[in-house]
């Protein structure tokens, strides 16, 4: 299954690949831009996402423009010289404006129109400027008009509002100033107001769509990312899940094998009856664990562990699970008071089971020899008190490695039934003290046994 863990998330593809040209150029490099990958790059999630997202759409597109975007930009170009030409039309026959001032407020208006191919690397420089030609300029109206609408589709609004709200305030002027011919005062300032109005909300609108179809993207790439992480914590949850039932189900057989094998190893000269008696001990336990191991890949191909091989063991297997245990050789001592031992669930039962044999298994390998006592008491309504405790080896033990996953698993367990677990070093019955693993051990558990 370790083939199956995603090492990292993979890299969304070119946006739009073979419609791009329909796309403008800002839009694509942000739709392109890996969130996070670099400084300055607008990161896709985190609380601060929307007012970096912002800062990022308020940068200059420097990248290669698109079949969109020439078309747009044309088109803004020739809007600014028809109303330039308009203008100046209109500039022409009025006869209250001096012939050098009509020449300068063409020239003017011929290189703002000019200057409308600039708009997107400078939109904020572009807007000012054509603020400040609009003061002594009618035929660079339109060119002022793309100016702001650029301004709200490529700056934040802070700098939209005090440019269209400078742009407002100085039309009455101008007008005092150059009145228009054929309209009267007041209905030109308010065509003038509404046309403004109309390019900074126009601009507004499709700055927002295009922070919205970033926004998309980046949910989208949030949710494939936290799709991943979920599906990575699964894998991780079920490899300890696997890891913990074959520590359960496999270390009490192996340690059976170890032992008898042992005996057959230090005891070469022994009698024929014990020799076939732990062969035939060695055997069972073989078939057992490979039973046992066969019960958990069903598990693993099933899903259910209830559908998988053979039952689970549950409390009634408990007699069964001492006997191979005292044929083993160890000293066991079984104090069952359980009302109605019968009427135990068999969710319960099975995590009681697993619980002795998991405190059987370490008693048998870190002390070997000493006599282990078994308690088990309850009743419906009061629950399933399990206990198993070994005083101190009567001699010197070698190092058992040992990780100690067993007792986290029946931890584990125990919480899952809504019950809790000890275990610990205690004092043995002498007074004497655990130090440095010198006492006893004991492992504690109530489980939850409703009415």
């Amino acid at each position: 299954m370790s083939g199956d863990r995603p090492t990292s998330v993979p890299e969304a593809p070119t946006a739009f690949a073979g419609r791009r040209w329909l796309f403008p150029s800002a839009v694509l490099d942000e739709l392109d831009h890996d969130p996070g990958s670099g400084p300055g790059s607008p990161p896709g999630s985190g609380p601060d996402s929307a007012r970096e997202r912002a800062r990022w759409f308020g940068r200059s597109a420097q990248s290669r423009r698109t079949a969109r975007d020439w078309v747009v930009d044309f088109t803004c170009f020739l809007l600014a010289v028809l109303i330039g030409v308009l203008g100046a039309d209109a500039l022409a026959g009025d006869p209250n404006t001096p012939h050098a001032v009509a020449v300068v407020d063409q020239w003017l208006g011929a290189l703002s129109c000019a200057a409308v191919w600039l708009r997107r690397r400078w939109p904020l420089g572009l807007a000012v400027a054509m603020l400040a030609v609009s003061l002594v300029s009618s035929t660079a109206g339109g060119a002022g008009l793309v100016a702001l609408f650029s301004l709200a589709v490529h700056r934040p609004f802070r700098y939209v509002g005090l440019v269209g709200a400078a742009s407002v305030v100085v039309m009455p002027l101008f007008y005092w100033l150059r009145p228009d011919p054929d309209l009267p005062y007041f209905v030109s300032v308010v065509l003038s107001v509404l046309l403004t109005a109309t390019a900074v909300g126009w601009g507004m609108l499709v700055r927002s769509k295009r922070q919205l179809m970033v926004s998309l993207r980046d949910r989208l790439r949030r949710a494939e990312t936290e799709s991943l992480l979920r599906a990575e914590q699964a894998q991780r949850l079920a490899r300890e899940a696997i890891a913990r039932e074959m520590h359960d189900v496999l270390a009490h057989r192996l340690t059976l094998l170890s032992v008898h094998a042992g005996a057959l190893e230090f005891r070469p000269d022994a009698p024929r009856e014990e020799v076939a008696r732990a062969a035939g001990v060695i055997r069972e336990s073989a078939h057992d664990a490979l039973q046992d191991l066969r019960e958990i890949i069903g598990v693993l191909r099933t899903g259910d562990a209830e559908e998988a091989g053979r039952p689970q063991p549950t409390l009634a297997a408990l007699d069964t699970l001492v006997t191979e245990s005292r044929e083993a050789g160890m000293k066991i001592v079984l104090d069952s008071r359980v009302t109605a031992p019968a009427a135990v669930p068999a969710s319960v039962g099975r995590t009681a089971y697993r619980i002795v044999q998991e405190g059987l298994t370490n008693a048998r390998k870190h002390a070997p020899g000493a006599e282990v006592t078994v308690s088990l008491a309850g009743a419906p309504g009061d629950g399933l008190t399990v206990s198993v405790r070994n005083p101190a080896p009567p001699g010197e033990v070698p190092h058992v490695p040992g990780s100690g996953q067993g007792l986290i698993g029946l931890t584990e367990r125990a919480t899952l039934a809504g019950g809790r677990l000890e275990h610990g070093a205690e004092a043995d019955e002498g007074g004497g003290e655990d130090v440095g693993g010198t006492g006893g051990f004991a492992v504690r558990a109530w489980l939850p046994w409703g009415v």
